[in-house]
């Protein structure tokens, strides 16, 4: 039996003629005439009485109707749930973040992604780079946002938002009186900043640049937490270069300064495995893409 069958079938219960279904069905009488004999074949059962004036459902056919309405109708949500699924509007997407992500716009981009795609189950994590690029390759998180534009085998990376460093001091401080503060003029300074090991391209980025400015910075203190760092630099422990969207941290006791050197490779960045065909990761990239205007386009290739 094909499904074809089922079509014709309901086209001359429901017309209880045969010209009149043929006609519906764009086919000619003869055709559709023998399509019904082998049905009735196949299932072994006589599913119409036929006269020469009148076509009439018989028991088993009045009962082959109600399930052929039934069978069709689980097929079109099938078909509607697949092509959904292939869509990206179904399923979970596991997200890591690092912690200073939620300062800037991200928290918009998400939830514009969950009114478009509310079927999708969003299950949001807070790590560092570090554990992101594992959790990647552990297939733990389908994407992660991270703070450098990492380069690992196997992953594909975009900046999604690119965000420029400010010097973030105790409010007190002698440099709160400039309007911009160079590098040059925190050698002498304490820093409290990002462990190397958790985010090493991030630590790398400000060591690189205090020592381009003639100087190697005197760490104080870590911290793992963005807002750990603020809370240290406001207990006057040092001072930290933070990203710009750390200013939305409001806490007292804490000013923030722009450097006049610009820190290259700066800002937000999305990690995805590379050969990751999941529909719901296509759509999240995309949706982001178009959110956040991507310098480069996002290719699923």
């Amino acid at each position: 039996m094909e499904l074809r069958h089922l079509h014709y079938f309901i086209a001359v219960a429901e017309e209880l003629h045969f010209s009149r279904a043929a006609e519906r069905l764009c086919i000619s009488q003869p055709p559709l005439s023998q399509q019904i004999r082998d049905l009735e074949e196949e299932l072994g059962v006589k599913l119409f009485e036929r006269t020469k004036r009148h076509v009439h459902l018989t028991e088993a056919g009045k009962v082959f109707l109600d399930r052929s309405y039934l069978l069709l109708a689980q097929l079109e949500q099938a078909i509607a749930a697949t092509q959904r699924i292939g869509r990206g509007e179904v399923g979970q997407l596991a997200i890591g973040f690092v912690d200073s992500a939620m300062y800037t716009s991200l928290p918009e981009m998400l939830k514009g992604f969950r009114e478009q795609f509310p079927e999708v189950e969003l299950r949001l994590q807070e790590m560092t780079t570090a554990q992101q690029i594992q959790a990647l390759y552990d297939k733990q998180i389908d994407v992660g946002i991270v703070r450098s534009a990492i380069s690992e085998p196997g992953l594909k990376v975009e900046c999604l938002l690119p965000e420029s460093l400010v010097l973030a001091l105790p409010e007190n401080h002698l440099l709160s009186a400039q309007t911009q503060v160079s590098l040059s003029t925190l050698a002498d300074e304490f820093f409290i900043l990002f462990p190397a090991k958790l985010g090493p391209l991030f630590y790398e980025q400000i060591m690189n640049s205090c020592e381009q400015a003639g100087f190697r910075p005197k760490v104080a203190q870590e911290a793992v937490q963005m807002q750990t760092i603020i809370g240290l630099v406001a207990a006057g422990l040092g001072i930290a270069i933070v990203p710009a969207s750390m200013q939305n941290f409001h806490r007292s006791g804490v000013i923030y300064r722009p450097l006049q050197e610009q820190i290259s490779n700066t800002g937000l960045y999305l990690a995805w495995r590379q050969h990751d065909s999941s529909p719901v990761v296509s759509a999240f990239l995309n949706l982001l893409q178009k959110t956040a205007q991507w310098e480069s386009n996002y290719d699923d290739t």
